[in-house]
């Protein structure tokens, strides 16, 4: 009968078990590689060939677009040349001549994936092909921390020598979500275009963020396609908890990008979220502090157990309950202590100090000296007073 019992108490718990196993395991990614990251802290939660070199097709205009805005004046007026209205590939249909207002190339590029806009913008802002690759390139490195990356052109066509990660692209998107401007038009669902040749609707072909495939809480995405590219896909998404950043590239079907990237986020949402570490928290380790130098600083923590450790060099660290690091945090060792320490030796003398101790001890006699009259002339009054009692 007890053995019936266990036998019936483990199958019900079975499912319970095996759903949070569902929930923790890694997902299974189709598409050569991918990644989701938190897009605040820049945390890796789960990667694939993340650092391999890919190919991403439009994509590439995320990092068109951060540079357009963070590097132009965006009430500036461009004007189309011949080249940029026949550029091949999707289009918002600008022609030879036009004037637009640089922020609607980027509205043009980001959310209708226009060529034409995105060529506009390279010229508008360096004159040429060669000179925005250059310009673009040392940004990146320098601005959002690339080292994988190269693009020789605005709008990601196929040229072998244009090329980055994974890896890069989410760091790239994580930096440029942080800037507003560009956080609305990436999430931007449609907007109404008035061009020279047409005026229209256009909208964003994010199939996730238009709700064609639905999910909830996405914010913003890029989509790419060339044929050595394959599909390629960008998306940003919250929850209370946590924002996500989520890359997938090199997909046959578009199917498997979408899949992919709900798989991506879904892993995510279930078994992270983002903390703050405060600007005035202190960290002792080793007979040493550290604190964040200042500032609040984004970091993910598992759902789950985890545990945090300083290392010798003063990096927080922060593990899974696999042993993964799931983030490392670099702290700056406080030597306030020691400067105050070290300034109060070195403004006094040597006989000053001295001085002081020597009028230290001075105070220190005279003190018990008057409480030594003081307790004498209390135990002759007593005295006193009994011989009159007597």
């Amino acid at each position: 009968m007890k053995n019936l019992l266990a036998f019936i108490l483990l199958l019900f718990s079975f499912p319970t078990a095996y759903a949070a196993a569902e929930e923790t395991k890694d997902p299974e990614i189709i598409s050569e590689a991918a990644i989701v990251t938190d897009s605040e802290s820049g945390a890796v939660l789960y990667a694939k060939n993340a650092d391999k070199k890919m190919y991403p097709a439009s994509l590439t205009k995320i990092a068109t677009a951060i540079y357009a805005i963070e590097n132009g004046d965006l009430n500036d007026i461009a004007t189309i040349s011949k080249k940029a209205a026949e550029v091949e590939g999707t289009r918002v249909y600008l022609e030879e001549g036009e004037k637009v207002p640089l922020k609607k190339l980027v509205q043009g590029m980001l959310i209708n994936s226009g060529n034409d806009a995105a060529w506009s913008i390279a010229e508008h802002l360096d004159g040429n092909m060669k000179a925005f690759s250059e310009n673009l390139n040392r940004y990146l490195e320098e601005s959002a921390g690339l080292k994988n990356t190269q693009f020789v052109n605005p709008h990601g066509l196929y040229d072998e020598n244009h090329y980055t990660t994974a890896g890069d692209l989410a760091k790239l998107t994580n930096y440029a979500l942080k800037n507003e401007t560009f956080r609305e038009i990436y999430g931007t669902k449609e907007l109404k275009w008035a061009g020279k040749s047409w005026d229209t609707t256009i909208f964003t072909h994010h199939r996730m963020l238009k709700g064609e495939v639905p999910f909830e809480g996405v914010t913003g995405g890029k989509t790419g396609f060339v044929d050595e590219a394959k599909q390629t896909l960008a998306t940003s998404a919250e929850n209370d908890s946590i924002k996500l950043t989520a890359i997938v590239l090199k997909a046959d079907f578009k199917r498997d990008i979408y899949n992919d990237t709900k798989k991506l986020l879904n892993y995510g949402f279930r078994n992270f979220e983002t903390a703050k570490l405060s600007s005035t928290d202190v960290f002792p380790s080793d007979g040493k502090t550290y604190t964040t130098g200042g500032e609040n600083v984004a970091i993910t923590l598992p759902k789950g157990n985890y545990e945090e450790n300083i290392t010798a060099k003063g990096k927080l660290q922060i593990k899974g309950e696999d042993g993964r690091i799931i983030q490392s945090v670099e702290l700056l060792e406080d030597k306030q202590d020691e400067v105050v320490s070290s300034k109060l030796k070195t403004d006094k003398e040597p006989e000053k100090e001295t001085t002081g101790y020597y009028g230290r001890v001075g105070l220190t006699i005279f003190l018990f000296g008057i409480f030594i009259l003081l307790l004498r002339k209390n135990l002759k009054a007593k005295a006193r007073r009994r011989r009159r009692r007597v």
